[in-house]
């Protein structure tokens, strides 16, 4: 028996529900967050084992791979988070028509962001400011 010859209303509507593509971005979300709890915790505590804040210090300390890929990691995530938390926002709240271009803005905007971030922390990191 195929889904369009169920005799009942209730055969008759399944197989419509759910698309089932919403579980990605939701787990996405959930995944980034954690993510960046633990790169939010590292960041915090790699600072205040720092014996001083100074700039010198600060870069010494993106010279090392235990300081540079994290903070990588973390400008990655983070704008990864911020593009996907504000195209929900988009996309409850604008205008039908609107959406496409909102989000292709913020698109633009976080690869921006993120490039900016991670060639300032490639620089640091592989030497170009002392």
């Amino acid at each position: 028996m195929s889904l369009g010859n169920s005799a009942t209303p209730l055969g008759k509507v399944r197989g419509l529900g759910s698309a089932h593509h919403g579980g990605e971005h939701w787990l996405t979300e959930r995944v980034t967050s954690i993510a960046l709890l633990f790169l939010g915790t590292w960041l915090l505590a790699s600072l205040l084992l720092l014996p001083k804040l100074d700039q010198r210090t600060l870069v010494e300390w993106l010279h090392a791979p235990s300081g540079a890929i994290p903070m990588a990691l973390l400008v990655v995530i983070g704008f990864r988070h911020a593009l996907d938390g504000m195209k929900v926002v988009v996309d409850d709240y604008a205008q039908e028509g609107d959406r496409f271009a909102w989000n292709i803005l913020l698109l633009f905007l976080a690869v921006a962001g993120g490039a900016i971030a991670l060639f300032a922390v490639a620089r640091i990191a592989f030497g170009a400011i002392a």
